[in-house]
């Protein structure tokens, strides 16, 4: 069957099958779409209201683990089953979209068109990054994740890294294997997702058809394809953990006090409440130990701005990759500016900007991380107790945490505590599978990181986006002012570069 020729296919399945309700044939491939297995849905974005057929719960492998994580929704405009066209695309041109949920590395099931998340009170519903999507002509292919905490009944824990990103390249690679059998165009496909989702659409954009996941792609039988995808959208990516601790004390060098959100459960009601500490002496000299080898390892990467200059930092940590950030922030301050927020009130009062009018002459960095905050403690992502979610993500088959870089090892406070190995800790390293020739590297990258996040260090996005130029991809990196740890928040926005790029030459 040609590409092109799937329409005629769809037709004739459906004409006298009825939607979902026909028992379907013994199939000899368990990964082939069935295109009678659908119910219609209608959706309403922007006043428009567009009808969809929703296939759901889609295995991706043969063999999965977890069959309710390792699966995903599809999502397809009616439209391309008649004839029809959705903002300028029809059922052979219409991209992908490929949203994941995952939060906090934990298991996400396959993604539905309604926000995850409830508006503030008072404010209206927005539309969900996937409704968006499909309002502007996309397919959507919104799958599930194993994560940390899945445990199977015999004790074995399911969900430990690189499980996400396996079945995430699972989805990809179940798309192309169906590309004769659905609409879309599977030369472009677009990930997106928010903090550890961010970092893992950040992986697959960057460690495209890489041999360090065959092995466990093949166990799970996964489609014989490719799993490179055309775009990534990273909102608050939390990836570079072997090296996020240094650059956590690169940025907050200095700071004592650290501010969370301690969360818990009252009466079936969240409770949220700020607890305050402070680093140790011992953590002091600990937190200047890291930031030199921050130092020592973002001069090693080579990895230069985008006016061509070079990222590096000297011995007190100032330096090029410094002044780039310092540069990012004030362009946020600028927009947010130039888009009618009153930054004098917010930011004067701490000394962080210099402004004349509505522009913004200079920004004080040391300000600036004063007036963010500290918010964990040190170290911020391989803690010395096992305590992190990172931690429990890095376990094993048989052990439910780990530490993951050299530093929490030599100083762990738990007899006995292992240490996850290079290759597994290199498998969900977006920086890593970048400077690895082997993977084929989305062309084009997107990436959304809050001036007012805390999460992890701006110096993660900034390397990241400065790695991903390195390979040769067009790259979008922003820190919008004022933003906290968050994402999909400029969706109208993410369709529009998204359009801009995909209406670019071949």
């Amino acid at each position: 069957m040609k590409r092109r020729d799937f329409t005629a296919a769809l037709v004739a399945a459906t004409a006298t099958a009825g939607c979902a309700t026909r028992t379907p044939a013994p199939a000899t491939d368990p990964l082939r779409l069935d295109p009678a297995r659908y119910t219609t849905q209608d959706l309403t974005v922007g006043g428009q209201t567009l009808r969809v057929r929703a296939f759901e719960g889609l295995p991706v492998v043969a063999r999965p683990v977890e069959p309710a994580y390792q699966a995903l929704n599809l999502f397809i405009p009616e439209a391309y089953f008649n004839g029809g066209r959705v903002g300028g695309y029809d059922a052979s041109t219409a991209p992908i979209f490929l949203p994941n949920g995952v939060g906090g590395y934990m298991p996400a099931r396959p993604g539905t068109l309604v926000n995850r998340m409830p508006p503030p009170p008072g404010q209206a519903a927005a539309p969900s990054a996937s409704a968006m999507a499909l309002s502007r002509g996309f397919i959507v292919a919104a799958p599930g994740a194993r994560g940390r905490t899945l445990q199977a009944a015999n004790g074995r824990w399911t969900g430990k890294a690189p499980a996400a990103i396996v079945d995430l390249k699972a989805a990809v690679r179940w798309l192309r294997h169906n590309a004769a059998h659905m609409p879309g165009d599977m030369e472009r496909i677009v990930s997106n997702g928010t903090s550890a989702g961010g970092a893992l659409s950040a992986l697959l954009g960057a460690s495209g058809n890489h041999p360090d996941y065959e092995a466990e792609l093949q166990a799970l039988g996964a489609a014989s394809a490719r799993d490179d995808v055309f775009a990534v959208s990273a909102y608050c990516p939390i990836t570079n953990l072997a090296h996020a601790d240094e650059a956590y004390e690169w940025q907050f060098e200095g700071l004592r006090e650290y501010r969370n959100v301690a969360t818990s459960m009252l009466d079936f009601r969240v409770q949220r409440q700020e607890v305050r500490s402070a680093l140790t002496d011992t953590q002091m000299s600990w937190s200047a130990e890291l930031r030199a080898a921050f130092v020592a390892y973002v001069n090693g990467l080579g990895l230069r701005a985008p006016d061509g200059g070079p990222l590096a930092l000297q011995v007190d940590g100032h330096g090029s990759l410094r002044t780039h950030i310092k540069e990012l922030l004030k362009t946020a301050a600028q927009r947010a500016a130039d888009g009618g927020q009153n930054l004098s009130q917010a930011n004067t009062h701490a000394g962080v900007l210099t402004l004349q009018g509505r522009q913004v002459v200079d920004l004080d960095f040391d300000a600036y991380v004063r007036s963010v905050g500290r918010m964990k403690g040190q170290p911020a992502f391989d803690g010395l107790a096992l305590e992190t979610g990172e931690n429990q993500l890095f376990g094993d088959a048989r052990t439910d945490k780990r530490h993951f870089t050299a530093f929490a090892a030599a100083h762990s406070s738990v007899a006995g505590a292992l240490r996850a190995d290079e290759h597994t800790v290199r498998t969900m390293d977006a920086m890593q599978q970048l400077g690895d020739r082997r993977s084929r590297v989305a062309g084009h990258w997107r990436i959304r990181h809050g001036s007012a996040d805390r999460d992890t260090s701006l110096a993660v996005p900034a390397l990241l986006a400065a790695a991903a130029r390195e390979r040769g991809a067009t790259v979008d990196l922003a820190l919008p002012w004022g933003r906290p740890h968050s994402g999909d928040y400029d969706l109208d926005q993410l369709f529009d570069w998204l359009q801009a790029r995909l209406q670019a030459p071949r």
